[in-house]
């Protein structure tokens, strides 16, 4: 049985998000450039990514980004998918596990918190069970939506509808954030922004 990594090195914890998101690049440009923009964001307050260990996409063009700026990547892959895909562009240290279960679980208990990019139905898969696990206190961490260009708005529309209908309480609800700005969701992620120095004469 392999070991996982605990996010604390050299008695520190290392702040860790898992960054739910496509390994599809999607239509337009502007996923992979909103990735690219956000991996770095992470890095640059020293945030270590947690992702699916894709090699292309949304998914790589986040990695490829959080790696550049000196942050750590840790990628979890389960084995049949690893072998059908076959990538040679994943980043990180890679974990690989036996099932979908299990690379969710793995990925949960890594991570202090969950932002969400551009992606398909595994993402609002990864979205929605997250949410689940907050709602039923089996954990309580942040949840961000990175809604640039609306791209989530229908998702929130649908959140929304579900309180209306008695469906959803709105404190319920509320465990779901989103936000197109990627500094205010890295303050709602739980990243402390890294102090300037001060200039000295």
């Amino acid at each position: 049985m392999s070991s996982f990594p605990t996010g604390t090195q050299t008695g520190t914890h290392t702040h860790k998000i898992a960054v739910f998101c496509g390994s599809r690049p999607g239509l337009g440009a502007e996923h992979v450039a909103l990735a690219h923009d956000f991996g770095a964001a992470m890095a640059a307050r020293g945030a270590g990514l947690v992702y699916g260990a894709g090699g292309s996409g949304v998914m790589h063009a986040v990695a490829t980004a959080v790696l550049a700026g000196g942050a750590g990547v840790t990628g979890i892959v389960p084995h049949d998918l690893r072998e059908r895909e076959k990538s040679t562009g994943v980043h990180g240290e890679v974990f690989v596990v036996r099932n979908m279960h299990e690379r969710k679980a793995l990925m949960y208990r890594l991570s202090d918190a969950f932002a969400v990019l551009p992606g398909g139905i595994g993402t609002l898969d990864e979205v929605m069970e997250v949410a689940t696990w907050n709602q039923l206190g089996f954990h309580a961490k942040p949840l961000v939506l990175v809604n640039r260009d609306g791209f989530y708005d229908p998702l929130i529309r649908l959140l929304d509808h579900l309180v209306e209908q008695g469906f959803l309480a709105p404190g319920e609800r509320a465990l779901v954030h989103d936000t197109d700005d990627l500094r205010h969701a890295l303050d709602l992620l739980g990243c402390r922004r890294v102090p300037v120095p001060a200039l000295t004469d």
